[in-house]
């Protein structure tokens, strides 16, 4: 038996019926309107290839490598193809079609030609839920008799071999002998109307919004791209019409004699809406019923006849992103005053978790008023004077204007004491007061077990390890303009009064120091040099999955193939370097892990490494050393002994404030780690108590929520459990002390995240309000450019030498450092020390925050690759897969080409 009606088959088919006919048979099982129709399953391809001796040209054909040019599958294509269309239907599976084609349209297969058929390829590798394949076969409408349904069945199998469905499998690592092909065949549904429906929003991810495209004819016009269809988004929940765009639809697709056409859509009837807001609601809940009944979003084709709705095709909706709420347009700050985005913001690149944002604001606010209380005698900061609120969820610093203005008045004097290292500021102050302080803190904390900690006692910690943080941080950016002059007054001095034609750049006397992240990145290669000394060890590390060596970290046990005994030996140096590297934060906000808790983009560098690509970073250095001391002989020799008393105190100088600059940044994050285990440790209690659904959900709390919850005791080891909150109770605290808080409902939590997600997507401005004098004078100040760029070519700050072509990589933090590959541009709003082990694969390093002293700039300029920051807009302008050109030495990036298949 070669064919099988729809009501016989399932989801579970795919082997037997493709992924098409497989969803068509479930749909008709469901009781839902499905045009009638059989499938002539994979059986019938493969008696087919069996009769005509084709596999072992197919197998030959067929295997061409990922990165193969278009014209290669093409040739191989074109020569399956061939193959096809000279083989001859065995005599049983032409009988069972016929017969089959019969019992359909109720007409003799010869004189079949009143009744037409819609005849689709369906293969095994398609409609998956990881991969659609969508059109990667061909299709064929208005087929009528045996004989044009026979040719439009072989031409379906040969389109298996599409250039283009070869093409797909290879990139998704497909083998070619694993796949096949069953045909489904349904009577033709004249359509008034037509279209493709999405029972989530696949831009914005939202599982409550269904979008409709329609076009007036069949659907083949909506799903070619042939015209501009209406647009619907409705509420899956209500039915309501969130929103249209009703199109100027200038030609629709109707049958012809033979196949379809084109034809001109009557004036009247060009800008009508396809679908009322009553049809819209009607097709919305069809849509919702069927994904309801697959239990995932589905892609549905469907065709409206005779005021009835039909579903053609449904399959899973694929690399749908997670839920987001609409990206903001307007910034409003809540109270008139200053707003900047700069100095601890930088490190605060995303939208702040709901407890991070409610726990900063006090800590930044209590560490600078104590800043600048030391600073001046007299006149420090009142009550409201400054701040670190959010607009939108982005942090932003605030000053009331005439505090602000009044500060100003008062520089000379801050910068007086910045420069005797004063109020723990400059490098003495960083290096002798702020730093060991914020050592011992941490130390403190960390002799306590966290698991035997009371609830109370754990949120005093994750308090006192944050102002700490915070006001560690402070003291920080005061190296910062030690480090700005102490190398913009040696670069002036040597361009004015040392340097001759062919003398090196002043660049080349401040390199070949080491640093915080150099001695990390010593470190990852040392480790790599070790592995590659252990007998297979390094293999089978570059073998394993990446989810089984995550797996294998956490657990400490080897994953499968790595011997017991070398892995041991390698997890032990592995978590040596976390522990002395792994507090680097990509993101101060508590809520995104540190390379302690996720190694995965450590992971990442080690197998680059591994793989027997980089530099050795040890080479690096000594050499960038001995350049510098070389030159400095030079200069020494040739110079009279005033200058060269000058070139001296300035180069050295300029030389100790660098390094010290990325060994203070470095440590930011000090307190991150065991922060992090601490807030975990009260999400883990507050999930067993039923407050909250995983521990994770911690940082999606209010500050009320938390502080309520432990309050009531229902974060205390003995709190919860059998006792705890019902987790389905509706409402979200905050909760009154009067009686125990309910639980923080999953919706609450998923809400907030998407919300979260959605201003994620935005471009914060980097000055409030946005116009003004105030605007225009301090927007020089900035760490980030102009974000009205337009055009090819986006400006920023040339802060590392030299010019790259190559493809981009576009990165929005940590979670997506696996996309990196070798030889690509780095692309992302800021880097912190804990991005550098990405310098180490990358050909250039672009940033839309960040200046000639920012840590992308003085880490690309120890790596020796070309560095663009401050460009304001790369990360909104900017695809992965785009060849861009940057110079280095210009400030430029050059759009050279289209996006390329992004990874």
């Amino acid at each position: 038996m070669y064919i099988t009606r729809f009501g016989e088959l399932g989801r579970a088919d795919v082997a037997l019926a493709g992924g098409k006919g497989a969803n068509l048979g479930e749909l008709v099982g469901a009781g839902f309107a499905v045009p009638d129709g059989f499938v002539l399953t994979t059986d019938a391809y493969e008696a087919f290839v069996y009769a005509n001796s084709l596999e072992p040209d197919i197998r030959a054909l067929a295997v061409v490598a990922p990165t193969a040019e278009p014209q290669t599958f093409a040739a191989a294509s074109a020569e399956i193809r061939a193959l096809f269309t000279a083989g001859v239907m065995p005599e049983v599976i032409a009988a069972e079609l016929r017969q089959a084609y019969e019992d359909l349209t109720g007409a003799d297969a010869e004189d079949g030609a009143d009744v037409a058929v819609a005849v689709r390829s369906s293969a095994t590798a398609e409609d998956l839920p990881t991969a659609s394949f969508a059109g990667q076969q061909d299709s064929y409408l208005n087929i009528r008799g045996i004989r044009a349904l026979t040719d439009a069945v072989v031409d379906c199998w040969a389109s298996l071999w599409t250039a283009r469905a070869m093409a797909y499998r290879a990139r998704e690592g497909i083998a070619p002998d694993t796949v096949s092909l069953a045909v489904v065949v349904q009577r033709m549904v004249e359509s008034a109307a037509s279209g493709v429906m999405f029972t989530a929003n696949p831009t914005s991810g939202r599982r409550d919004q269904v979008v409709i495209s329609a076009a007036w004819g069949l659907g083949e016009s909506v799903v070619s791209g042939s015209v501009t269809p209406d647009d619907l988004v409705i509420a899956a929940d209500t039915g309501a019409v969130l929103s249209r765009r009703t199109a100027d639809k200038q030609v629709m697709t109707v049958l012809a004699d033979e196949g379809t056409r084109e034809q001109p859509v009557p004036d009247a009837r060009r800008r009508e809406p396809v679908l009322d807001d009553r049809a819209a609601a009607r097709l919305a809940q069809l849509g919702t019923r069927i994904a309801d009944h697959f239990g995932a979003p589905q892609d549905i084709e469907w065709a409206l006849t005779d005021a009835e709705f039909q579903v053609v095709q449904a399959r899973p909706i694929t690399a749908l992103p997670e839920p987001a709420a609409e990206t903001p347009t307007t910034w409003t700050p809540a109270r008139r005053g200053l707003y900047f985005r700069a100095s601890i913001v930088e490190q605060l690149p995303d939208p702040l978790s709901p407890l991070f944002a409610d726990l900063i604001d006090s800590s930044v606010t209590r560490s600078l008023e104590s800043l600048l209380s030391r600073v001046f005698a007299s006149g420090g900061p009142r009550g409201g004077d400054l701040g670190l609120p959010t607009v939108n969820g982005y942090a932003y610093y605030y000053y009331r204007p005439a505090f602000f203005w009044g500060l100003l008045l008062k520089s000379p004097a801050a910068l007086g004491v910045l420069f005797r290292g004063g109020a723990e500021m400059g490098l003495a102050g960083w290096q002798q007061q702020a730093h060991p302080r914020y050592v011992h803190v941490v130390e403190q904390w960390a002799a306590e077990p966290v698991q035997a900690m009371p609830a109370q006692r754990l949120l005093d910690g994750v308090l006192a390890l944050l102002d700490a943080g915070t006001s560690y941080y402070t003291a920080v950016q005061s190296v910062i303009p030690v480090a700005a002059t102490s190398e913009g007054l040696f670069r002036a001095f040597y361009e004015r009064f040392v340097r001759r034609p062919g003398d090196p750049t002043a660049l080349t006397f401040l390199l070949g120091y080491e640093s915080e992240p150099i001695r990390a990145e010593e470190s990852l290669w040392d480790l790599a040099a070790w592995t590659r000394d252990q007998p297979g060890l390094a293999s089978a590390i570059l073998a394993a999955p990446e989810a089984d060596l995550a797996e294998a970290l956490a657990s400490g046990v080897a994953p499968a193939g790595v011997d017991a005994e070398a892995w041991q030996q390698w997890h032990t140096r592995f978590r040596s370097h976390l522990d002395r590297f792994g507090h680097a934060v990509y993101n101060l906000d508590f809520a995104s892990p540190v390379p302690a808790d996720d190694p995965s983009t450590l992971l990442a560098t080690l197998r680059f490494y591994l793989s027997g690509q980089g530099v050795d970073p040890h080479q690096r250095q000594a050499a960038s050393a001995a350049r510098r001391a070389a030159h400095t002989r030079v200069m020494r020799r040739r110079l009279g002994r005033v200058r060269r008393t000058a070139f001296g105190r300035l180069m050295r100088w300029a030389q100790r404030a660098a390094p010290m600059r990325e060994d203070a940044l470095a440590d930011i994050g000090l307190g991150w780690p065991l922060m992090r285990r601490m807030l975990l440790e009260l999400g883990s209690r507050l999930a067993r108590s039923g407050v909250i659904g995983a521990p994770a959900d911690v940082f999606w709390l209010r500050r009320t929520e938390l502080v309520s919850a432990i309050a009531f005791g229902l974060a205390n080891p003995s709190g919860g459990g059998e006792g705890g909150p019902e987790s389905d109770v509706a409402a979200s605290p905050p909760v009154s002390i009067s009686g125990a808080p309910k639980p923080v409902r999953a919706d609450a939590i998923e809400k907030r995240k998407m919300l979260w997600r959605g201003r994620r997507r935005a471009n914060p401005p980097q000055l409030l309000p946005q116009k003004g004098l105030v605007s225009r004078l301090s927007v020089r100040w900035m760490p980030a450019g102009s974000q009205d760029q337009q055009g090819e070519v986006i400006s920023g700050v040339g802060a590392s030498a030299g010019q790259v072509s190559a493809p981009a990589r576009v990165l929005a933090g940590p979670e997506e450092f696996g996309q990196m590959q070798p030889g690509e541009v780095l692309v992302a709003r800021m880097t912190t020390p804990a991005w550098t082990s990405l310098f180490a694969m990358a050909s250039a390093v672009v940033t839309d925050v960040g200046g000639p002293l920012s840590h992308s700039s003085i880490v690309a300029r120890e790596y020796g690759i070309p560095a663009v920051l401050g460009t304001g807009v790369a990360t909104q302008r900017l695809t992965s897969g785009q060849v861009i050109r940057v110079d280095g030495d210009a400030g430029t990036v050059t759009v050279a080409g289209d996006a390329r298949r992004a990874r």
